[in-house]
């Protein structure tokens, strides 16, 4: 009996390792194709991407030199050569090959260079830009000879989702970075503080200077992105790490023929302010959650105000296609052509009634982000009015200070990181006083754009100085 019980354990231990080295092998097997799909992800779209080399020409800052030049005479022209280093990819459109990399990383550029991996040197033209999606397309002296990278569908990419980016990190030719799709449809405020990126990819694939306007890639070897945007800190200063942004390359793909044939996009526009449904609102509204868009002020003189659109109007539907989010209507409207009349849906205290629009011609960003209701401008993230005796008494201004007043602060801007609040008056900018809108635009537009400046605030009847850096 005692022998046969050892036989059997003997049997159940060989059984129990015989499972282990199953289950080790499944281990191996998976870990062995991931590898390779990483692998072959990478070797179809690695060749494709491009160093992208700008050169500028930029004012040096004499001015800060005022000392000397005052002892020693005038100083040379204020001229210096800058160049600047981006990624790039190879697409084929129309039966050409071109580069696509970020708009910042050509902006301006005098002459611009793409050197592909064997390390050849080619003359690049920039033949079309777009400051909203921030993308450039160039037209490269023998694109022909490149190898193009294939596109994938953004639209299906989900949370979780491997993906590579592939770029010249700090100059490092050719680096390869892995993650995952953190976020989808991120709003994601500008560097320059003109408006917001629209419905980004957000992933935890390192990406640093250089990476701008290279791939971001999927696990099947198709592009499904640009990277654009890295987050470094948060509104405190606070060092982040693993939250950078790319335009989804579906977005590119619909602006290419304007960019080839046009060189720039003209996008369609209603002119309304909108936000999503959320439970409290649509019980508020008497509608079902997601079930439009909620409208919470119209642009004075826009398309929208000349159709009968109104503040507290749902939009449910545009040209029959419903409409459950932000994101939705505005794919639906802006890449129409201006001029198209599309149908409206609206549900407006309960009723049902339908209007007819003719879409306007969407202003640059610059503009969009100095549109707000009611005279109100809006610069670095804050919306300021001009303060009067109505407004001073709602804020509990004290007498005698004459100012901007500030209305609103969008949240993660520039004006959120320096600390400025809802209700501060701005008496002076640069220690230069400024008590209306174009006294402010006078001492704001003759700056260099990426100047630090200096605010002047009065909050609760005390003085206190900013730094919008």
């Amino acid at each position: 009996m005692r022998r046969i019980m050892m036989g059997l354990l003997v049997c159940a231990a060989m059984g129990m390792g015989a499972v282990a080295l199953a289950q080790a092998d499944i281990q191996e097997s998976i870990a062995a194709s991931g590898q390779a799909a990483i692998h072959a992800a990478i070797d179809r779209v690695a060749p494709a991407v491009v160093r992208v080399e700008a050169v500028t020409k930029r004012a040096f800052p004499w001015e800060e030199f005022d000392w000397f030049w005052r002892f020693f005479g005038e100083p040379p022209l204020p001229e210096r050569k800058v160049t600047s280093l981006g990624s790039g990819f190879v697409i084929g459109f129309g039966g050409e090959k071109y580069v696509l990399t970020n708009n910042h990383v050509v902006d301006e550029a005098e002459e611009v260079r793409v050197i592909s991996q064997d390390g050849k040197i080619r003359r690049a033209e920039v033949l079309g830009t777009d400051e909203m999606l921030d993308v450039a397309v160039l037209k490269v002296e023998g694109a022909e000879e490149l190898p193009v990278a294939p596109l994938g569908d953004s639209d299906a990419l989900r949370v979780g989702d491997w993906v590579i980016a592939i770029g010249n990190p700090l100059g490092f030719d050719y680096t390869v970075t892995l993650g995952i799709v953190s976020a989808l449809n991120r709003d994601v405020p500008r560097p320059d503080n003109r408006g917001y990126f629209r419905r980004m990819i957000q992933t935890d694939a390192a990406i640093n200077p250089g990476n701008s306007g290279g791939p971001l890639v999927n696990a099947r070897g198709e592009v499904v992105g640009m990277n654009t945007i890295i987050a470094r800190t948060t509104r405190t200063g606070l060092a982040v790490e693993g939250i950078n942004f790319a335009v989804p390359i579906n977005e590119i793909v619909r602006v290419l023929p304007q960019l080839v044939s046009k060189g720039t996009v003209t996008r369609a526009w209603l002119g309304v302010y909108i936000q999503d449904l959320t439970p409290e609102l649509a019980a508020q509204f008497g509608v079902e959650p997601g079930s439009g868009v909620l409208v919470s002020d119209v642009v004075p003189g826009s398309p929208a105000e000349a159709a009968g659109i109104k503040r507290g109007d749902i939009i449910a539907a545009v040209d029959g296609n419903p409409v459950h989010n932000t994101n939705e209507l505005q794919l639906e409207i802006m890449y129409r052509q201006p001029g198209d009349t599309v149908t409206v849906d609206l549900v407006r205290e309960g009723r049902r009634l339908t209007v007819q629009v003719v879409l306007g011609v969407r202003p640059t960003e610059e503009a969009l982000a100095r549109m707000t209701p009611g005279g109100e401008e809006e610069y670095f993230g804050m919306v300021l009015r001009e303060l009067t005796p109505e407004l001073a008494q709602r804020y509990r201004v004290p007498a005698g200070v004459e100012g901007l007043l500030v209305v609103a602060v969008r949240d993660g801007s520039r004006a959120d990181w320096a600390g400025v609040e809802e209700g501060d008056v701005i008496i002076e900018v640069n220690r230069k006083p400024v008590r209306t809108l174009d006294e402010w635009k006078a001492v704001v537009g003759s700056l260099p754009a990426n100047a630090d400046i200096l605010l002047t605030v009065v909050r609760e009847g005390r003085t206190i100085y900013l730094v919008l850096p």
